[in-house]
C-alpha cells in the first residue's frame, strides 16, 4: 500500500478491520490514489482530519464505533470496490478563536459544531452579534450551539436545530435550554457570517467553548467563522453519500 495509508484506533473491532484489510490490500490494489483509510467511530475521524488538515489527501472512513455518521460500512467483499467507486464531498471546518478571562487566545477547529456551555450551576448570559449587529442582547440559557451542515444532524439535532443540506452555504445557531427569551429557538446564518459570543458575567456565570472535543474553559469572549480555505476531502460510498445520510436524518425528524 504505497500510497495508500491507514490509520486506526486502539479499538479492537478497528484492529480486526484493519488486519483485515491490509490482508485484502495484499491480493489487490486500490485503483484510487491518494486515499487515507481512517478506522474508527466519528470521533477519530474527526481527530484525524483536524491532525491532517494541511495534506491534500482522500479520507475514507470505516465504521467500528456505534453510529458512525461521517463513516462507511465494512464489508469483506466489495470494501476494494467501495473504495473505487465512492463519491467526493468536500466540506469546510469552523474556527473558533476564543480569549479567556486572562486574555489568552486560543484558535481551534470544529468540523461539526462549536458549544458554548455553562461551566456551573449557573445559566449563561451571553451576547450574539452576527458581524456588528446584535442576534442577541442576552440569552440566558445552559448555552449555545453553531453547527456546521455536516454537523446539524450531531448535537444540533438533539437541542431541536435545524437540519442542513450540505450545499446550502448556511450554518445553524441553536439555543440550549434557553430561559430568556423563552421562545427563541434560533437563526440559519450565511457561511460567510462572522459570530462574536461575548460572556456578559464571565466571573459569575463561567462558559466553556468547544469545538468538537477541545474545550477551552473560562472563556470571555468567542468569534466563529467558516474556514473556507481549508476543505477536508470526504469519501463515501456510492449510494449511502453524506447528502443521502442528512436527508434520511431529515425524513426521520419529520416523522418523529
Amino acid at each position: 500500500m504505497n500510497k495508500n495509508l491507514i490509520i486506526s484506533d486502539k479499538n479492537s473491532k478497528s484492529l480486526i478491520i484493519k488486519k483485515k484489510l491490509l490482508k485484502i490490500l495484499k491480493i489487490q490494489n486500490l485503483k484510487m490514489r491518494n486515499v487515507v483509510i481512517v478506522i474508527g467511530g466519528d470521533g477519530f475521524m474527526l481527530q484525524t482530519l483536524k491532525t491532517n488538515k494541511n495534506i491534500n489527501k482522500l479520507f475514507y472512513g470505516i465504521n467500528s464505533g456505534n453510529y458512525g455518521f461521517l463513516m462507511n460500512k465494512f464489508s469483506n467483499k466489495n470494501i476494494l470496490k467501495n473504495i473505487n467507486q465512492s463519491k467526493l464531498i468536500k466540506i469546510s471546518p469552523l474556527e473558533m478563536k476564543v480569549k479567556n478571562i486572562k486574555n489568552k487566545v486560543k484558535k481551534s477547529l470544529a468540523i461539526n459544531e462549536v458549544s458554548i456551555l455553562r461551566q456551573t450551576r449557573q445559566a449563561t448570559s451571553i451576547s450574539l452579534k452576527i458581524g456588528n449587529k446584535f442576534l442577541i442582547k442576552n440569552l440566558v440559557s445552559d448555552g449555545v450551539l453553531v453547527s456546521t451542515p455536516a454537523g446539524s444532524t450531531a448535537y444540533n439535532l438533539s437541542v431541536h436545530g435545524p437540519i442542513l443540506n450540505l450545499n446550502s452555504k448556511k450554518i445553524s445557531i441553536a439555543p440550549i435550554s434557553p430561559f430568556r427569551p423563552r421562545r427563541w429557538k434560533g437563526k440559519i446564518v450565511s457561511d460567510k457570517s462572522k459570530i462574536l459570543i461575548n460572556n456578559l458575567n464571565p466571573i459569575k456565570r463561567p462558559i466553556s467553548a468547544v469545538a468538537d472535543n477541545i474545550e477551552v474553559r473560562n472563556a470571555k469572549t468567542i468569534s466563529i467563522t467558516v474556514k473556507h480555505k481549508i476543505k477536508f476531502n470526504l469519501l463515501y460510498d456510492k449510494n449511502k453519500s453524506l447528502n443521502k445520510k442528512i436527508k434520511l436524518e431529515q425524513l426521520i425528524k419529520e416523522t418523529s
